[in-house]
């Protein structure tokens, strides 16, 4: 039996701790992982299996869950604004046919201003529904299309609220400059660009990412990208000289599938491993699922689960000898314990 805790509701002082110790490195043979530490939980589309995609309400709730980051794929809309939405079209996530109406004889997002698209609303696809158990999103417009400066402000919000910092990985859907520059703009706007701050930026075209880090530079930037694409077409070696990691998708096959060795070959190039989409939303699959990648050292998952992520790698650094770093951390839990009973005590 797996184990079934939701990180929903914890108090900030006690949820900040906990996740600061998955921060922790481990011992060198403890974690497969790149550099030692504890595997990444990435939000993918937010808290995708549970609220509709690509919302404000949806990346809250994976950051309640526990998430490290919440990842926004990013489209141009007509008047050159980036808003959150995985496809180039607006038909399958929201109401657009039926309140705008076909431009050009289909939905493209950059066919319509960013005034238009703030007036449709996200709805729920797959397993997610417009309402979670327990929790309400603080935002005032929860299942409308976010734009991304609105995404990265609910990130710095939040992690004042957890007093923990929430990662961003933005994908650039389309090979456009216009796009590169609006990403590194806004990122730069909220105090984003050193390789130490928790941004990935993503894409499946390895040119986009080498313009990028042209243009990072050009900027004094250093932001870590992660190539999507097709890794058998070049060696890990040769993209590890443009990119800092890469995103396989787990369902691969071929020369492409995912496995130990695979893995082991990247983490070899000084490549991350993030891998894409683990989408089991049955908890004992989804944990057997999790143990296998997370066990042959994969440094991060894209989870439409975000729960389910973070119950697996408590299970995994639960079996990980603790070096002396996390009897501090520990010591710290205690206090926290104690003054909540302490607290408890005086209410009654």
């Amino acid at each position: 039996m797996t184990a079934s805790f939701r990180p929903r509701f914890a108090p900030p002082a006690l949820a900040a701790l906990l996740l600061a110790a998955a921060a922790l490195p481990a011992s060198a043979d403890a974690l497969k992982t790149l550099h030692g530490q504890a595997p990444l939980v990435i939000a993918h589309r937010g808290a995708s299996g549970y609220l509709p995609e690509h919302t404000l309400a949806g990346y809250e709730l994976a950051i309640r869950m526990g998430a490290d980051y919440i990842e926004p794929d990013l489209q141009l809309s007509k008047d050159g604004h980036l808003v959150a939405m995985h496809d180039t079209t607006l038909n399958r996530t929201t109401d657009v046919a039926s309140k705008l109406g076909a431009r050009n004889g289909g939905y493209k997002v950059s066919d319509y201003t960013l005034a238009e698209i703030k007036q449709l609303t996200v709805k729920p696809t797959g397993t997610a529904k417009t309402s979670y158990p327990g929790f309400t999103p603080s935002s005032a417009n929860p299942l409308r299309i976010p734009t991304f400066d609105e995404v990265l402000a609910l990130a710095k919000s939040q992690g004042a609220l957890t007093g923990r910092t929430i990662g961003i990985y933005p994908e650039a859907k389309i090979a456009a400059p216009a796009m590169e520059d609006k990403i590194l703009a806004s990122l730069q706007a909220f105090g984003y660009g050193r390789s130490s701050d928790k941004v990935f930026i993503q894409s499946f075209s390895l040119d986009t990412l080498k313009s990028l880090r042209a243009k990072q530079d050009a900027l004094g930037m250093s932001i870590q990208e992660v190539f999507l694409g097709n890794t058998a077409s070049a060696s890990f070696s040769d993209i590890a000289k443009w990119v800092n990691g890469i995103g396989p998708s787990i369902t691969a096959g071929g020369a492409n599938a995912v496995n130990q060795a695979y893995i082991a070959a990247a983490h070899a190039a000084g490549l991350l491993v993030h891998g894409y989409t683990f989408a089991q939303a049955n908890p004992e699959p989804a944990a057997a699922q999790y143990g296998k990648y997370l066990g042959w050292g994969m440094d991060g998952v894209f989870s439409n689960y975000t729960d389910l992520a973070y119950n697996a790698r408590a299970e995994l650094l639960a079996a990980v000898p603790e070096p002396e770093s996390y009897a501090l951390m520990l010591g710290g839990l205690a206090v926290v314990g104690l003054v909540a009973r302490r607290r408890r005590k005086t209410m009654a």
